[in-house]
């Protein structure tokens, strides 16, 4: 709450100390979810996480079948023998989760790379934007608790994030 009313501090003072002052805010978020780039990110961020979804429940289908064929055959084989099929689906579990757990791994980063190469590109139409019409003072609009309507510039650079950038590769 002390954030938000520094934030809003900030703004008043800034707007009467110099009337000249060019300040305003933008909705990063709202960017990043209905711009085409952020859409194809955003498509293959959940792509990747389905397929790391249907992996994970294909090898939890699969153990749970092997562990009813272990349980079901365990009064027809040795005691010796049921160990070993037990410590060796133990180890497939074993292997598996740790699998599971770098796919999941490699999924963050490909998300934080993801985001960062879209702040890359949108940064660089802010920037050309804030020179273009002499605005000292950018904002994201979460940060702010409250702002006149009319210093929101989010669909303006949202019409030229989206001429400029129809995607973004992945490096």
């Amino acid at each position: 709450m002390f954030k938000y009313l520094l934030i809003f501090l900030l703004i008043f003072n800034f707007s009467y100390a110099n009337e000249n002052e060019n300040i305003v805010f933008i909705d990063i978020n709202f960017i990043f979810k209905n711009s085409y780039a952020g859409k194809d990110l955003n498509e293959k961020i959940l792509t990747k996480d389905k397929q790391i979804n249907n992996e994970i429940n294909n090898f939890k289908n699969d153990i749970e079948s092997e562990k009813k064929k272990i349980l079901s055959q365990k009064n027809v084989i040795s005691v010796e023998e049921y160990n070993k099929k037990i410590t060796n689906l133990e180890s497939k579990i074993k292997e598996m989760n740790e699998t599971i757990s770098s796919k999941k791994n490699e999924l963050t980063i490909f998300k934080r790379k993801a985001e960062n190469n879209f702040f890359k590109e949108l940064n660089l139409v802010i920037e050309n934007y804030s020179i273009e019409n002499s605005i000292n003072m950018i904002f994201n609009k979460k940060n702010l608790l409250m702002a006149k309507k009319e210093l929101d510039i989010t669909q303006k650079i949202f019409d030229i994030f989206n001429n400029k950038v129809k995607q973004i590769t992945m490096k």
